[in-house]
């Protein structure tokens, strides 16, 4: 689950943003000034900021300058009551990823909120994963979000090559549909877990089907999981293969 946290000295404003954001399933917690802000917005779990500009004892500003140097790839939404563009300037050099000029709707908020946590997750997906990974014949290149079976290119959207890269990462691994759900998508977007269903489904159908291999595995009421199956005599495309050759090693350049 997303971390945000939300950097404001106004109670009820902090109170209100929170209360927002934790409706929509994310985790939420709070600093009242620029010190304890930046000091707890270092740690690797933070997901994303909300960063008022007027803060006591250092600025939003020189947080989000600070923060930047520490964690260049954090998300950082800007909150103001100062409508200026000068101070907007100023934010964007620190290095903010978006801004709100307050009073704002609670709605426009959230939606901006998820939309960088999304993005955020999907560069995580791409930086963390090998610039190339090769199984049977399928070949992935995360940089690119480029994807090609038996030579050929195949055209992924952003969520089925997000989803076919974190299985590759970590072949042999069962996922639940929820992790994949939570990692891929954010909680938040997800009313159910079918979505994860449908682009599996989708990924067979566009890997699967032109590939001598099969690639995703099904495992019964608890998830999916890479693995790499030589079509021949396996069972068939449904994920009922008969024993497991030996994970083959993952090439990476």
């Amino acid at each position: 689950m997303a971390l945000v946290l939300v950097v404001e000295d106004d109670p009820t404003m902090a109170e209100m943003v929170s209360y927002n954001l934790r409706r929509q399933g994310l985790e939420v917690e709070v600093a009242h000034d620029g010190p304890g802000g930046l000091q707890r917005a270092r740690a690797k779990d933070v997901s994303l900021v909300l960063l008022d500009v007027m803060l006591p004892y250092l600025d939003g500003v020189q947080v989000a300058e600070q923060l930047r140097a520490a964690r260049p790839d954090l998300p950082i939404l800007m909150l103001t009551a100062r409508g200026e563009e000068e101070v907007k300037l100023r934010g964007f050099a620190a290095g903010a990823d978006d801004y709100l000029t307050k009073p704002f709707s609670m709605d426009e908020l959230v939606v901006r909120v998820k939309a960088l946590v999304r993005r955020s997750r999907a560069e995580a997906i791409r930086t963390e994963t090998p610039a190339e990974v090769r199984f049977g014949d399928l070949r992935l290149v995360a940089r690119d979000f480029r994807c090609w079976v038996g030579g050929t290119e195949v055209a992924l959207r952003p969520k089925e090559f997000s989803l076919l890269a974190r299985l590759a990462s970590e072949p042999g691994r069962l996922f639940s549909r929820l992790e994949l759900a939570e990692e891929i998508w954010g909680y938040s977007h997800l009313g159910d877990t079918r979505t994860i269903d449908t682009h599996v489904k989708n990924l067979r159908r566009k890997v699967e089907d032109g590939s001598t291999y099969l690639y995703i595995e099904t495992v019964r009421g608890l998830g999916y999981r890479f693995r790499l199956r030589p079509k021949a005599g396996d069972g068939g495309a449904d994920g009922k293969a008969g024993p497991s050759p030996p994970l083959p090693e993952r090439e990476q350049t």
